[in-house]
Parts: structure tokens; sequence; C-alpha cells
């Protein structure tokens, strides 16, 4: 892992190293991908089926994409009663903490006749891609559909790949029962983007699809956008702590290998401004690391990704902060509160030594899915927010209309929108 001593210069220059962290060039990817989407598009169901014998080994039919009640059955008799009891322990905390985003219609009048508002409405159709395989994220099942269903989504459509088996993890199924989601699609890969996208004879196209996913599953995404809404495009986990001599070394390097375990494109950084803390974050990290399952990805996302830096200030951490705009930042300092008040760009914050960054991933209630990649700077979590659409209303009477009429054909006749200003005019032919 690289280390940067910043007290007496600036050394490091953050522009390039935020470079190390763009995205690299998928084109190679696109061709199939595109592939994949127009045949879907013109075949359909039989292009799924196609498409997960070709990757996943298992044949279906028409009447076999859809998850059966005996296969909820099943999954709840595989998964243990304490790992269900977790998952409703997180559904509650997630469902309270997103109901307090919830927004509502409002309307205004004045005695001079007009009513002006914002009528609140869900998206009626969302489809939610959870990733399968080897990976298998319960919490992002949470995450994705609890959101969705405060807001007031009637229809939701999950898709999520088989195992080699021909079954969904249990897991998966028992979380998406848990969430009330009843259309449950066992295909995988961007042949499941593009039929929530486009809809097959079985399938009902959605208008906006969330989930994260690999590489092929965010260049669909990327592809459908505009045909039906997105998240984002994420990229890989990322993770920055401030700390100073208050923090605990043991802490702040298994919350580093929290996130370098993710993937080995994962980030992990480190700022101080104490020299001791960093001699001793590097010797917990070797230790860990070694002591955990995952030992060679996270030393190669360390080895690439990873940095502490040291520096002067907490002023001097933080503006470092602000340049990364990390997607996780943890502040372990003597006074966290003060520190993040003065942060402009994160996607989520966890404040002291005792709320680690998986506090947040699965039971604390705020949502996981954060923005990537610098993208802090412009875009928010995942929420409620995500999943209504708004709607202006005006109402005038005549007299209000009146008083206004004049700088209305003024402001359009400027504009040499002559039938915007005839629009307003027809109306007062009388006078």
């Amino acid at each position: 892992m690289k280390t940067y001593d910043l007290r007496e210069s600036k050394a490091l220059n953050i522009d390039d190293f935020l470079a190390k962290r763009e995205q690299t060039s998928y084109d190679e990817y696109e061709n199939r991908v595109n592939d994949i989407l127009e045949n879907v598009k013109t075949k359909g169901n039989a292009a799924l089926i196609e498409y997960t014998a070709r990757f996943d080994q298992v044949t279906l039919d028409e009447q076999s994409l859809y998850v059966s009640d005996d296969e909820i059955k099943e999954a709840y008799e595989q998964v243990s009663p304490e790992l269900i009891r977790v998952i409703k322990r997180a559904y509650d905390k997630i469902y309270t903490y997103h109901m307090k985003q919830k927004q509502y219609s409002w309307f205004d009048t004045d005695e001079f006749g007009t009513m002006l508002g914002q009528k609140v409405s869900p998206i009626e159709r969302v489809g939610v891609y959870v990733p399968g395989g080897t990976a298998v994220y319960p919490s992002s099942v949470l995450m994705n559909i609890i959101p969705a269903l405060v807001a007031g989504v009637q229809d939701i459509t999950m898709t999520t790949p088989l195992l080699k088996s021909g079954k969904i993890n249990p897991t998966t199924l028992v979380a998406a029962h848990i969430c009330g989601v009843t259309n449950i699609i066992k295909v995988g890969g961007a042949q499941a983007i593009a039929a929530l996208a486009y809809g097959t004879t079985t399938i009902q196209k959605v208008d906006k699809i969330v989930g994260p996913g690999n590489i092929y599953v965010a260049l669909a995404k990327k592809k459908v956008y505009g045909q039906v809404n997105i998240d984002s495009i994420a990229g890989p986990s990322e993770i920055l702590i401030i700390a100073d001599e208050t923090a605990d070394a043991k802490y702040v390097a298994a919350d580093m290998l929290s996130q370098a375990e993710h993937d080995a494109l994962a980030s992990s950084v480190l700022v101080t401004t104490d020299a001791q803390l960093v001699e001793d974050v590097k010797v917990e990290l070797d230790k860990q690391a070694n002591a955990l399952s995952r030992t060679e990805i996270m030393l190669k996302s360390l080895e690439n990704y990873g940095a502490i830096i040291l520096v002067k200030s907490i002023q001097d951490a933080i503006t470092i902060s602000d340049q990364i705009a990390p997607e996780h930042l943890e502040i372990c300092t003597k006074e966290p509160v003060m520190v993040m008040n003065k942060i402009k760009h994160a996607g989520a914050m966890f404040l002291g030594n005792f709320s680690p960054e998986p506090l947040g991933d699965y039971m604390a209630g705020p949502n996981h899915v954060l923005p990537t990649n610098g993208t802090a700077r412009f875009f928010s979590p995942l929420s409620v927010d995500d999943f209504i659409k708004k709607s202006s209303i005006i109402y005038y009477n005549e007299d209000a209309l009146a008083s206004l009429k004049d700088d209305i054909v003024t402001f359009a006749e400027n504009e040499a929108l002559t039938a915007h200003a005839n629009a307003i005019k027809v109306r007062f032919l009388d006078e």
C-alpha cells in the first residue's frame, strides 16, 4: 500500500490519484451487450430461454421463467430461522428510515383565485436486478426494494440469475418474499435488463430499473436508459477514513479491509494527522488480512487502489476527502460532528469509532446503494425520491389570469411566439 506524507508538501496530485479510479473502456463488451438487447427485444422469452441455457446451463420454458410459490416455500426451509430473523429486523430498520423520506402532494391557494401545487405519484412499475452466482446479497434486495415500497410502487418485478443447480439462492428468495415481491424472474445478465426494459409476452416492461450487476448488466442499463429510467452505473466500492490520534488502528484497518474484500478494484484510503497511526494501521492491515478468507483480493485491492495519506491538519484531510468525494466516509476523530459539518461531498458518513461502514450495509437503516467514483459530488444515495415523480398543478380563474395577461403577452411576443400570446388574448376579446 502506498503512503504519502503531505505535511510539508503537496506531493500527491489528487487528480492523478483519482484518475486511477476512473472506469476503464468497456468497448469490447458493448457489441455483445447490444446483440443480447436486440435479440431479447426481437425474440422475447425465446431469447431469455436460449441465454439461460447458454450461460447458466439450465433449461427453462415459459412456464418456469417465474419463481413459483412452491420454490419460495422450499427456500424458507433452507434458510436458518436465525438469518430470517435478522433479515426481518433489517427490513424494519430500513423501512422506518425510508418512511422519513416520504414526500406528499401539496396545494396552496390565495384570495385571488389561484391554486398552485405539486402532485407526488409513485412510479408505476419498477424492475429490480439482483446479482446471483457465488455472490449473495440479501441486503441489496432490501435496499433496492424497500424505498420503492415506501414510495407506493405497486408493481415490482425482481430478476436474478439461476445457480448451476437450476435454483435461485434461497436467501435471495426469502429476502424478496419478506419485501412482498411476488414477480421474480429466473434470468440474469444483460438479457434480464432487456426483458425489463422492452417486455416480452409474459413480462411487462417497467418504467425504471435499479440494482447492481456485472459489466454486462451495467452496460445494458446504460444502453436502455431513455427507454426506461435507471438508478446509476455503479463502480467498485470505496471507503475513505479521516482519523486523528483518537482513532484505534485495529478498527481503522478492519474497516479498510471490509471494503477491500469486495473487489480487487475496490479502494480503501486513510487520511490522518497522526504519524503513529500510519505505522500501526500498516501492521494491523497485514495481520488482519492474512487471518481472513479473501486475503488475495484484499491485498491486491490495497496494493493497487489503497493509500495512507499523512496530513498536517484535519482541514487538509477534509479538503482531500471532498476532492475524492468517497462513497463511504468514516470520521474517526475527537469531534466527528464538527468534521461532518464541514464535509461537502460523500455518499454516506459514519461518525465515531463505533459506526463502522458494515453497520450501514446491513442494519442501521440508511440505504447502502451509494454514489461511487467521485459522483457523490452530484449524486445522492438511493432513496424514496428515486421511485416517485412530481406533477406541477396550476389553477387560475378568469380574474386571476386577467391580472397577469398583459405581462404574459409581452413575454410571449418578445420571444416571437405569437400563438402563445394569442392563447391569452383570445380569452379577453370581449374587453
